[in-house]
């Protein structure tokens, strides 16, 4: 039996794709298998764990409950598209790194992604706005406080206020 397909385009991390898929495909099968990045994570696959989370238009979503055709249209930005420019680290990253907001690194991509959600849409945010952002996002090494820190350390920097 022949899945059906359907023809979509979607801009990922700023390049436009076209490309034929099976209606039932899920966003993070395509972002993964057939772009090939593979940033996201496939965590719990029912929306709980975030380690799939990737950007829909500026918004975080769940890509592992999104199918791909869903996203025809649209603009999707994963933790690839977070870089700075030429590759390098966004300021919300090596923050990360320097405030040890990471350690298995499997919530990571959906962290940052939730991370750099939230500072675009409140650069100032207090330690509690920073725990909401990130509440749908599970961690078991960290215990959270680390990636608080590293959030609020990374508001600090674009700020201006720290180096």
């Amino acid at each position: 039996m022949n899945e059906p397909t359907r023809r979509i385009t979607v801009t990922v991390n700023g390049t436009e794709h076209e490309r034929e898929v099976p209606v039932r495909l899920s966003l993070v099968d395509f972002l993964r298998e057939t772009l090939r990045l593979t940033g996201t994570h496939v965590g719990c696959e029912h929306g709980i764990c975030g380690a799939c989370s990737v950007l829909l238009d500026g918004d975080p979503v769940r890509s592992c409950l999104m199918f791909a055709v869903q996203a025809d249209g649209h603009a999707v930005t994963t933790v690839e598209g977070l870089c700075a420019a030429e590759g390098r680290m966004s300021v919300l990253q090596d923050s990360f790194c320097e405030a040890h907001g990471l350690q298995c690194g499997y919530c990571t991509p959906g962290m940052l992604v939730a991370s750099h959600a939230l500072l675009d849409k409140n650069p100032s945010p207090t330690a509690q706005q920073v725990r909401e952002a990130i509440s749908g996002n599970l961690c078991r090494c960290t215990g959270y406080q680390q990636i608080v820190d590293a959030v609020l350390l990374a508001a600090s920097r674009r700020s201006g206020a720290a180096n």
